[in-house]
């Protein structure tokens, strides 16, 4: 993963192979040394990230995660619920990933910093009734929108899930595809990972444990933000 092209540069001149002065040698030595042990750094890094893994969550199996970031952030590794009694979409993916944790984070454990988690994307959702908390211990940071007329949307939503329940329907799912050649949604997954996707999705009583959401649009009527002793 790590390459030395400067190796030749410093030690030959590209008009004279044998023009190289000692000290020039020595230099080119010296980084392709420095080289070495830079790409033995991240090949180490890479080989923990490549580890096949097999998990079956929401009907996807996912056969290997080499390195999917499901997200292009630290997460923190503090899982939060998510909660819906109706989710409606257009334009469905679902791949599987690892999410990365901050160097140092007090939340790895005995995990390395990664989660294996399972990415949904939706291009279009509507939600009924969000509810999302956080377990802070002992109390819980609780988020709820969309109970009035008005219903929460969002727009290029991902989430990353280790558990996803609900009662599912799909328009036109098709399953095994590459996650590479994912088209429904604004999201791909890497080459060689089981997938699916669909036209369309429709889950009642949503349940969701994620590490990570994103959205492109994300718009909650009747937020209310407020500390509580349950979550969702």
């Amino acid at each position: 993963m790590a390459s030395s092209p400067d190796v030749s540069s410093a030690g030959t001149n590209p008009e004279n192979p044998g023009s190289g002065s000692p000290s020039d040698t020595s230099a080119a030595s010296g980084s392709a040394t420095g080289g070495v042990r830079r790409g033995r750094v991240r090949l180490r890094r890479a080989a923990v990230m490549a580890v096949p893994a097999t998990v079956i969550a929401a009907g996807l199996a996912v056969l290997t995660a080499q390195g999917a970031l499901g997200v292009q952030f630290a997460i923190s590794g503090m899982p939060f619920t998510v909660t819906a009694t109706q989710l409606d979409g257009t334009g469905f993916e679902q791949f599987g990933g690892l999410d990365n944790m901050a160097d140092g984070s007090p939340n790895a454990g005995d995990t390395g910093g990664q989660v294996l988690i399972v990415t949904s994307a939706i291009r279009n959702a509507t939600l009924t009734k969000l509810c999302q908390s956080v377990d802070l211990g002992g109390t819980n940071l609780l988020i709820t929108a969309g109970s009035g007329a008005d219903k929460v949307t969002a727009s290029d939503l991902t989430t990353d899930s280790t558990v996803l329940s609900g009662d599912a329907s799909f328009d036109n799912i098709e399953i095994g595809n590459d996650a590479s050649t994912l088209d429904k949604a604004n999201a791909k997954g890497p080459i060689g990972v089981f997938s699916q996707q669909a036209d369309t999705v429709h889950i009642a009583h949503l349940r969701q444990t994620n590490y990570a959401t994103t959205a492109g649009v994300f718009k909650l009527p009747g937020l209310k933000l407020r500390f509580s002793g349950s979550g969702c």
